[in-house]
């Protein structure tokens, strides 16, 4: 959620003690530019550093971001992910690294990198570009060992105390009660007993936890008691995974389940605890396991997951494996799809989710699940050591690739912009899937890059879309509906990204491989491909044309197919760039109402602002600002930036128009914004640019100077969620 001091997680558990930790994290992040908490996984980092930047970001003047670096499986997705975090959706051919820096400029802001150990030297390497090119930036990184960064100042976060101080005891006490309000450390030797745990656990956070997540099964004095023996004898033999016995068939304490078990996957690739095909021994959890590097609290953590693992049934215990490939929050639906197999029937997953759930070991937030790193790590290692991995990784690729292939259909259904999010939430998941797919089914990479990349370019996903489709061409086959669907999405973005000679290569391509293939559906993608690349290069004429053309060579093809209201936005674009004002609203309000019918916004945002434009130029402001208006609404839905920011210059200018010089100012202001979050000045269309200088020089008629710059400052460094609601009150401020 968006708010006035950046994007932070919610927090959704009680924070217990820290004050000594949060008053020198307060002055580090006063006096340094980098600051990096290092410890053991679930020590308590990630929370500590949440805190500390909700109780700075107000000291900030664009805010406290937060990026989590921990689903990254590859250092590729780094910059995509810190770019999304701050807000940069990059629209140019820039290197990525160049267009963040630029961005990051002159922002006084706080970013914030969690969990950023498995990704250490290009971490290091990207903060020493933004630090040097960014003034006023202040990191602030959590990682399992320090990054080596020029500046870093290290903060070594140590486990809660747990002699002579409440803290443990309290957050013990404090989850116990979140699982179950009714419960307590009411009994006679209760509170000793609550103590002994925290003190055989070491005050580790995330190993407390898991144990107040077994009181269900346990009084809190049996758990003790259990804890105890088990981590008297935790001095693991050889053989033995983090202190708990391998989970094959006929070892004591095992799962009984292995890869010779029917539905538990056979052996095949592994998948380790980096990527989908890594060596497990890069494992993250092993990347403290050097004797010289809290040995013993590390140790500790293991035994305590370990432990945990030991109280879930073995259903749980495979559904907790099965769990690991995925990178983002998910929901049951996505869980029985990824999970279910052999004895793990989907009503099986749901009961053990809600098991896991329990256990602690998944985070319910709602509807949505998510498991923590390091848990995910130890299930990925319980997932070779089954011979699941190339099961596991099949099935979540299969998954993502059906989500693709839904989210494809539903373009010009009501649940547009449903699918829009979904396929913008689960991006790491679908970029992971695909990476499986190119390395195991080259055609089901295909169809899955040439499913999501339209989605992909309107989200802001440029440089992934294209370097996906990229790939996946270059994989083979040669030949087929899907290479031509992402020689299609290449031509798009290459456009979108001001690629025009790269743009024209691939209309052409699509075009003759459609009229070979008697394909009107892509017949009418490639016109509109071309179409719109004839319209950015300055010839209308032929774009009306040629669209027109193809529209009456398709006549097959329903009206409301998704290529078919494409190519008649080119032809709506194309009449109002030939002064044919009366044909282009009257083609732009037919368009509307057919995406209206459909539950399409994505087209009908287009739609709306050619009425806003045809209206300007016919001298009709305040119709202009309503269509304006509905544009922005429709656009934001869609988190389409690269539209937001065209509402915004056409609105601006409908207001100017009006007479609202300091309201027209403060509007242009926060498109400016909005231009700077996609890499361009503003662009627009061709005819736009005229009015858009006309209308500015108004509205500084209208104030003067100095209060235009003033609203426009003001507009520029509002919150982008602030101006663009500003912008979309309707109110004229005279």
């Amino acid at each position: 959620m968006m708010t006035t001091v950046g994007y932070l997680p919610e927090e959704t558990s009680s924070f217990v003690g820290r004050r000594a930790e949060l008053a020198r994290l307060h002055t580090a992040l006063t006096t340094r530019r980098m600051t990096t908490l290092i410890g053991p996984g679930g020590v308590g980092k990630t929370r500590l550093a949440l805190r500390a930047a909700r109780a700075a970001a107000d000291r900030y003047a664009d805010g406290a971001w937060w990026a989590d670096l921990s689903p990254l499986y590859d250092d590729g997705l780094l910059l995509p992910t810190v770019s999304d975090a701050v807000g940069l959706a990059d629209h140019t051919l820039r290197m990525p690294v160049e267009a963040l820096c630029e961005w990051l400029g002159d922002k006084h802001l706080l970013l914030v990198l969690d969990s950023a150990e498995h990704l250490r030297a290009s971490c290091s390497h990207l903060l020493a570009e933004i630090l040097t090119t960014s003034a006023r930036l202040t990191v602030l990184v959590t990682s399992r060992q320090p990054l080596g960064t020029h500046g870093e100042h290290v903060v070594a976060v140590e486990p809660l105390p747990v002699d002579g101080a409440p803290d443990a005891l309290q957050l013990f006490a404090d989850r116990l009660r979140a699982a179950d309000p009714g419960a307590g450390l009411d009994a006679p030797g209760d509170e000793a007993a609550a103590a002994e745990i925290c003190r055989r656990l070491e005050g580790i956070p995330l190993a407390i936890e898991l144990a107040a997540a077994g009181i269900g099964r346990h009084t809190v004095a049996q758990l003790a008691d259990r804890i105890g023996t088990r981590f008297d004898a935790r001095s693991a033999p050889s053989g033995t995974l983090l202190g708990t016995p391998w989970s094959t068939p006929g070892r004591s304490g095992g799962l009984a389940l292995g890869p010779g078990t029917p539905g538990a996957g056979g052996p095949g690739g592994t998948v380790g605890l980096g990527g989908p095909d890594e060596d497990p021994g890069t494992a993250r959890l092993d990347l403290l396991a050097d004797a010289t590097v809290w040995p013993r609290r590390h140790r500790t953590l293991r035994t305590a997951i370990g432990w945990s693992h030991e109280l879930c049934t073995p259903l749980e215990r495979l559904l907790w494996a099965r769990l690991t490939p995925l990178r983002t929050d998910f929901d049951e639906e996505v869980a029985r799809e990824v999970c279910a197999g052999g004895p793990l029937t989907a009503d099986e997953v749901d009961r053990a989710l809600q098991g896991l759930v329990a256990q602690s070991v998944v985070q319910r937030d709602g509807d949505r699940y998510r498991m923590l790193d390091t848990l995910r790590e130890y299930g990925r290692m319980w997932l070779t050591e089954l011979g699941e991995a190339r099961a596991a990784g099949d099935r979540h690729a299969s998954s993502f690739l059906g989500l693709a292939r839904r989210a494809h259909e539903g373009w010009t259904g009501p649940d547009q912009v449903s699918w829009y999010h979904k396929v913008s939430d689960t991006h790491l998941d679908l970029c992971a899937a695909l990476e499986h797919l190119l390395a195991h089914d080259v055609e089901g990479a295909q169809e899955m890059a040439g499913r999501v990349g339209f989605f992909w370019a309107c989200c802001g996903h440029l440089s992934e879309a294209r370097t996906y489709a990229r790939r996946a061409l270059d994989a083979g086959p040669a030949e087929g509906p899907h290479r031509t669907r992402l020689q299609w999405v290449m031509g798009v973005a290459a456009l979108l990204q001001g690629d025009f000679a790269t743009a024209e290569k691939y209309g052409a391509l699509c075009t003759a491989v459609a009229l070979y293939d008697r394909d009107d559906e892509g017949m009418l993608g490639a016109a509109y491909l071309s179409g719109l690349t004839q319209l950015m290069t300055g010839q209308p004429a032929a774009a009306l044309e040629a669209a027109e053309r193809v529209l009456r060579m398709t006549t097959s093809v329903p009206a409301g197919s998704a290529h078919r209201l494409r190519c008649h936005l080119v032809t709506v674009f194309a009449l109002t760039a030939l002064g044919r004002l009366t044909e282009s609203e009257a083609a732009a309000t037919a368009l509307r109402r057919a995406c209206e019918r459909g539950g399409e916004y994505w087209t009908r945002s287009y739609a709306d602002y050619q009425l806003a434009l045809i209206a300007l130029l016919q001298g009709r402001p305040a119709d202009s600002a309503t269509h304006a208006r509905s544009m922005l609404a429709g656009k934001h839905r869609l988190r389409d930036s690269f539209g937001i920011a065209l509402g915004l210059d056409i609105l601006a200018a409908a207001i100017a128009a009006q007479g609202a010089g300091a309201q027209a100012a403060r509007v242009y202001g926060t498109g400016h914004a909005y231009w700077r979050m996609v890499g361009h000045p503003q662009r627009g269309t061709p005819e736009l640019g005229p009015v858009r200088e006309t209308c500015e020089l108004q509205a500084r008629a209208a104030v003067g100077d100095e209060a235009y710059q003033r609203a426009f400052e003001r507009g520029q460094s509002d919150n982008a969620e602030v101006g663009l609601a500003a912008a979309l009150r309707t109110g004229l401020q005279l």
